[in-house]
C-alpha cells in the first residue's frame, strides 16, 4: 500500500506500509517514509500502547521538509499491524519489543541504504527501547521523548495508574489475554506485556532486578550513543524524578536533558503531544536539528 504527498518545499514523500519478521519469526507491520533527502534514517520507536501512525506526520516532515533520506515507523508485536494468530499474547514480553523488535526494525531501516548515517527517536517506551535492543552502536545520535522509569511512586498519578493496573487492566489480561483498547491503556496491549508492565511499576527499580532473564544494567551501561532526553514540564508521568530514575543507567553515554515548557510552546505538550503536527514549527525544529547534528540546535 503506497501513497504520496508533498510538502511546503516540493519535496516528494512516499509512504509505504511494510512486512518484516524479528529474529524469532514473529511478523511486524511498519510504515516506510522516503524521500530523495541524503540526510540521516531514522527509526522512530513507540511509547506504550501507541500505534505507529502517531508519529507519521513527524516521519514525513523529517523527510520532506529537513532532508531525512527515510524514516521508519513500526508496531511492536501484538499491537496495531504487528498482530499474529501464531503467537499468544500472554507470552508476549514487553522486553521482547525492545530485545526482538526494536533491532528487527532497525535492520529493515538500513536495507533503504546499506552504510547510510542512522539517528533513533524513541518516545517512553521507544527510549527503553535503545538500553534493551544491544544495537546501540548503529546509532550515530538518539532523541529521546518522555522516558521515564514508570516506576508508580515517581509519577504524577501514580496511585491512579497503579490501581488501574493491578486491580483492572492486569485481572483482564489474565481472563483475555490482553487488555482491550479502551481500559484506560491507550490502544491495547497483550496480556504478556501487562504483566511485566505492571511487575515492573510495582518495583523501585523498574526492570533493572530482572536477572536471570535479562541484565538491564549492562545492556544500558553499553550504549555510548549520543542522547538528547527532553521532557515537558505539563507531563504528569514524566517528573524530573522519573526520569532520573532511568537516564542514570546510561552510565558512559554522553547524555543532555531539557524540559520543554508549555507556554512557549503554544499549548499543552503532556505525556505523548510532543509529536502532534501544531509543534512542527515550535518544538519540532530544534529537536530535528540536534538530530542532524547542527550547531546550536
Amino acid at each position: 500500500m503506497q501513497s504520496g504527498s508533498r510538502s511546503a518545499d516540493a519535496r516528494t514523500v512516499d509512504a509505504e506500509t511494510i512486512l518484516f519478521d524479528a529474529a524469532d519469526g514473529h511478523p511486524l507491520e511498519g510504515t516506510l517514509t522516503t524521500g530523495t533527502g541524503d540526510g540521516p534514517l531514522a527509526l522512530i520507536s513507540a511509547a506504550t500502547a501507541v500505534k505507529r501512525g502517531f508519529y507519521q506526520k513527524f516521519a514525513e516532515n523529517l523527510v520532506a521538509e529537513h532532508g531525512f533520506c527515510a524514516a521508519l515507523t513500526y508496531d511492536y508485536r501484538g499491537t496495531g499491524g504487528s498482530v499474529s494468530q501464531d503467537f499468544n499474547p500472554r507470552h508476549i514480553s514487553m522486553a521482547d519489543w525492545g530485545m526482538k523488535d526494536f533491532p528487527a526494525a532497525l535492520a529493515r531501516l538500513e536495507q533503504v541504504s546499506p552504510g547510510h548515517r542512522v539517528v533513533g527517536v524513541g518516545q517512553s517506551y521507544g527510549g527503553q527501547a535503545l538500553g534493551l535492543g544491544n544495537v546501540s552502536e548503529r546509532f550515530e545520535r538518539y532523541l529521546m521523548v518522555a522516558t521515564i522509569s514508570g516506576y508508580w511512586r515517581n509519577l504524577g498519578g501514580g496511585v491512579r495508574l497503579r490501581a488501574l493496573m493491578n486491580l483492572v487492566a492486569n485481572p483482564a489480561a489474565a481472563i483475555l489475554g490482553r487488555v482491550p483498547a479502551g481500559m484506560g491503556l491507550g490502544s491495547g496491549l497483550p496480556g504478556g506485556v501487562c504483566s511485566d508492565w505492571t511487575r515492573w511499576c510495582n518495583r523501585p527499580d523498574y526492570f533493572f532486578s530482572e536477572e536471570p532473564r535479562f541484565d538491564a544494567k549492562s545492556l544500558f551501561a553499553s550504549v555510548r550513543t549520543p542522547i538528547l532526553a527532553i521532557g515537558a514540564t505539563d507531563d504528569p508521568w514524566g517528573t524530573p524524578a522519573a526520569r532520573d530514575a532511568i537516564m542514570r543507567h546510561f552510565t558512559n553515554a554522553p547524555v543532555e536533558t531539557r524540559w520543554l515548557d508549555p507556554q512557549e510552546a503554544g499549548g499543552p505538550i503532556g505525556h505523548l503531544d510532543f509529536f502532534r503536527s501544531r509543534f512542527r514549527e515550535t518544538l519540532w525544529p530544534k529537536a530535528i536539528g540536534w538530530l542532524k547534528g547542527e550547531a546550536q540546535a
